[in-house]
Order: structure tokens, then C-alpha cells, then sequence
């Protein structure tokens, strides 16, 4: 009796362990991405491809995304960055291959490779950091091998701006 208690446990876990997938039970479908900035306090906007809005807020800030974005497919973000005096910047978070994905050779068998994993969307991981460096809004005027910057004076610090001399 306790042989076939015994067999009916190993088949029951053997059953289970095969109708998951590796990167779903090691790895995961939402990632906390963090957002950081130079200068820091930059307006950050985060959308989807199809440019629904799913996250507005201020860098530094951590934002939890989904790695997949349908059956077999990752997602991909827009993320643009903007601070008054500064350009804006727009970049791109792309997802990448879950390495635990190829542990379902030997753990999660066909059913990881081919349904779970790629349903969960846990053959995707997301970058747990994205960092953007914002540039100084500047006009640049370039005559020969001199060139001259102009600024609006809203766009000029305070601590440069009581430097400045009028001309007339």
C-alpha cells in the first residue's frame, strides 16, 4: 500500500512539474524598472506602443512593467524625459530573453517551452535600470570656426543670469 501511495505522489509532482514552465516558477512577468535622470526631478512618461499612458511622474522613480505583451511576443515602451531648460529625450525599453527560458529543456519540458512561458509572458525580462543624461536647450549660430550660443532667458539659471550684462 505504501509503494502505490508512494507512485501516486512521484506521478502527481511529476504531472504538476511538467505543465509549468522554468522561467515562470524561477523567474517572474513584472519587473520594477528604475528611472533615473541628469539632471534629476525631469517630467517622465512612460507608454505603450500603441502610446496609452502608463505611468507620468518625476525622476528618480521605480515603475513595475510587464515583460510580455501577448503569446510569444515582448513588450516595448517609450519612455521620454523632459525639464524645462532642457531638450527632450525619448527612449526606448525593450524586454530581452529570460535565460531560465532554456531551463525548461531539462525542467518544464514542451509544455514551459511552447504554453506557459510564453503565455505568462516570464520568457521576458525587462532592464532593472534606465539612466538619461538631458542636454542644455541652446540655439547655436556657427560662422566659420567661431560660434555663438543663444539662450531665451528663461532657460538661463538664475546664477548665470545675475552675471549678465545688458547691452544696448
Amino acid at each position: 500500500m505504501k509503494i502505490k501511495n508512494c507512485m501516486k505522489f512521484f506521478l502527481v509532482f511529476f504531472v504538476v512539474f511538467q505543465l509549468s514552465g522554468c522561467a515562470s516558477i524561477v523567474s517572474k512577468s513584472d519587473y520594477p524598472v528604475s528611472f533615473n535622470s541628469t539632471p534629476n526631478e525631469a517630467i517622465i512618461t512612460v507608454t505603450d506602443l500603441e502610446g496609452k499612458e502608463l505611468y507620468k511622474g518625476t525622476t528618480p522613480t521605480q515603475v513595475t512593467l510587464k515583460s510580455g505583451n501577448g503569446f510569444f511576443k515582448g513588450a516595448k515602451y517609450n519612455v521620454k524625459l523632459e525639464k524645462e531648460g532642457c531638450e527632450p529625450q525619448t527612449m526606448v525599453l525593450e524586454k530581452r530573453l529570460d535565460g531560465w527560458y532554456w531551463g525548461n529543456i531539462l525542467f518544464g519540458g514542451l509544455v514551459g517551452i511552447l504554453i506557459v512561458d510564453p503565455a505568462t509572458g516570464a520568457m521576458w525580462k525587462l532592464p532593472e535600470e534606465m539612466k538619461a543624461t538631458l542636454t542644455e536647450k541652446t540655439t547655436a549660430l556657427v560662422v566659420g570656426q567661431d560660434s555663438m550660443k543663444m539662450a531665451l532667458l528663461d532657460d538661463v539659471p538664475e546664477s548665470v543670469q545675475s552675471k549678465m550684462v545688458k547691452i544696448q
